[in-house]
This record gives C-alpha cells, sequence and structure tokens, in this order.
C-alpha cells in the first residue's frame, strides 16, 4: 500500500501543474487578446464617425436596433461555433469591429458636447477602475459567483427588452434606469467571468475574451451615456 501511494503521489503533483499551466495559459491569452479587441474597436469607431454612419444610425434608431441585434447575436454565434480555430479569433476581431461601429452613434453624440473628449477619457478611466475592482476581487476572494450568472442573465434579457421598447416610447426616466441597471450587471457579469477564467472554469480563451469583452463594452457605452447627460455641456 506504501508503494502505491508513492506511485501515484508523483501523478497528482503532475496533474495539478498541468492543469496550472493550462489556466494560466488561458488566462494570459484571454488577456492579450481582450487588449488587441479594442484595436478594432476603435477603428470601427472611427469609421463610423467618418463615413456618416453614426448619423444615419441616429436618423433610424429602429432599423439601427435591428442590424445591431442581427450583426451582434449572428457574429457571437459564428464565434462561438468557431472558437477551436484561428477563424474563431478572426471573427471575435470582425466582431468587435463591428460594435465599434455601432458604438460610434454615441460617440458622436458626446463628441458634440463642449467636453466630449473629457467625457470620454472619463468613461474610459471608470471602466478601467471598474475591471481592476473585480479583476482583484475575483483574484483574492474564495466565495464562489458562479450561481449570480443565471440571475443576472434574466436581467440582460430585461435589459434588451426593456431597450427595444424604449426606441418606440422615448423615455427618458427609463432610458436613465436602463443604463444604471446595466451598469450594475454587467459589472456583476465582469466579475463572474473573471472569476471563471481565473479559477480554471473557462478553458476556451476565444470564449471567456467573448464574455469579458461584452461586459466591458457595455459598462463603457452606459457609463458615457450618464456622463453624457448629466455632465454634458452644450456648447
Amino acid at each position: 500500500m506504501s508503494d502505491l501511494r508513492q506511485t501515484t503521489l508523483p501523478d497528482r503533483g503532475y496533474a495539478t501543474a498541468s492543469s496550472e499551466v493550462a489556466r494560466n495559459r488561458v488566462m494570459r491569452n484571454t488577456y492579450w487578446l481582450l487588449a488587441l479587441s479594442l484595436v478594432p474597436t476603435v477603428l470601427g469607431a472611427l469609421v463610423g464617425l467618418n463615413t456618416g454612419i453614426n448619423r444615419v444610425m441616429g436618423a433610424s434608431p429602429g432599423t439601427s436596433a435591428i442590424i445591431f441585434l442581427v450583426g451582434a447575436f449572428g457574429l457571437m454565434y459564428l464565434i462561438e461555433r468557431n472558437k477551436n480555430s484561428s477563424l474563431g479569433v478572426a471573427l471575435l476581431l470582425a466582431f468587435t469591429f463591428f460594435m465599434g461601429i455601432m458604438l460610434s452613434r454615441l460617440l458622436g453624440h458626446v463628441m458634440g458636447l463642449a467636453n466630449g473628449s473629457q467625457l470620454i477619457m472619463m468613461a474610459f478611466g471608470g471602466t478601467a477602475a471598474v475591471f481592476g475592482t473585480m479583476a482583484t476581487v475575483a483574484t483574492t476572494t474564495k466565495r464562489d459567483f458562479s450561481n449570480m450568472q443565471k440571475f443576472l442573465l434574466i436581467g440582460v434579457v430585461i435589459l434588451i427588452v426593456a431597450s427595444i421598447a424604449n426606441i418606440f416610447l422615448q423615455l427618458p426616466a427609463l432610458m436613465l434606469t436602463i443604463s444604471v441597471m446595466a451598469i450594475a450587471i454587467f459589472s456583476a457579469l465582469l466579475l463572474v467571468d473573471l472569476q471563471r477564467v481565473i479559477n480554471g472554469g473557462e478553458t476556451n480563451y476565444v470564449s471567456a475574451t467573448l464574455a469579458i469583452y461584452l461586459d466591458v463594452y457595455n459598462i463603457f457605452a452606459n457609463l458615457l451615456m450618464l456622463l453624457g447627460i448629466f455632465g454634458g455641456n452644450r456648447e
């Protein structure tokens, strides 16, 4: 029996070391791909601003919402289908470019304010602060937040339905409520997604990057919207 224990202990140590290496690889690749995904997002936003696509979207919010939903969910489906190949990475970068174009409508509105550039930097700084806080909590806490995911995803569905409804209702109070709730929900989702990667629950860095990117994107967009409403100065 002692011989058996002696032969199995090294195997356990090797398995633990291998899983640790795999987890670190997923985490490292996720952070690198997340940083890289910001480049197509910026390029997409620039294309939207410089070609006038943002003004077209502003003139037809209903059509823009349909294009956004079809394009976003279609690309996310394709990314998940091809997440184990290099095509998945290419599709993810195409998705972030598309999201940048969609973001150009909000950016164009904010940049039309006298302090628009400052508000964008504030939103970027606030998003970075939320990311840093959630990454720290996910790394240091022993609490498992995965049980929150189901309720948070229900909240996301409610946000989508409310956002579509408000295209027709045009209620300022509802818009503010949606933005505040979106920041809270996607901040919590960011914590869940980061913890899943850090703890080894997510083994594919493309899927991990997609989830974290969506969290960061929605936090930034809704924070920028609130800053534009409450902190914007008209020229």
